[in-house]
């Protein structure tokens, strides 16, 4: 079931006495893993991330019904991140939308979003 399936979509209500705890225990999983990967050298770090943001992509898109590229969507990443890779291939319009959407949503979550209104 996707999130979006759930009939209280988007109601949702949350024991904040439940959540804390496990949401602690993720935060301590992630920093062993971060402090592990600092330990094998900044290409690791780069593959790791490019692996990891092509499949956010694909499977998201997946989500919506739409079948994307991955060599495109894992050329368009590295691309906007700097990234060099062996056999990067050009991205349809459509797959660089998509991964710029989701690089602003995780790389930029600084940036507040704008405020629309009607006058």
């Amino acid at each position: 079931m996707y999130i979006y399936q759930n009939k209280e979509w988007p109601n949702f209500t949350w024991d904040a006495a439940i959540i804390t705890p496990l949401l602690g225990k993720v935060r301590h999983q992630q920093g062993i893993i971060l402090g592990f990967m600092q330990g094998l050298g900044v290409r690791f770090q780069e593959e790791t991330v490019l692996q990891t943001l092509t499949l956010d992509v694909i499977k998201s898109s997946e989500i919506e019904g739409e079948q994307l590229n991955h060599d495109q969507v894992r050329s368009s990443i590295a691309k906007r991140l700097g990234i060099e890779i062996a056999a990067a291939v050009p991205a349809d319009h459509n797959v660089d939308g998509v991964v710029e959407m989701l690089l602003d949503a995780t790389q930029r979550q600084d940036v507040n979003l704008p405020h629309f209104c009607s006058n």
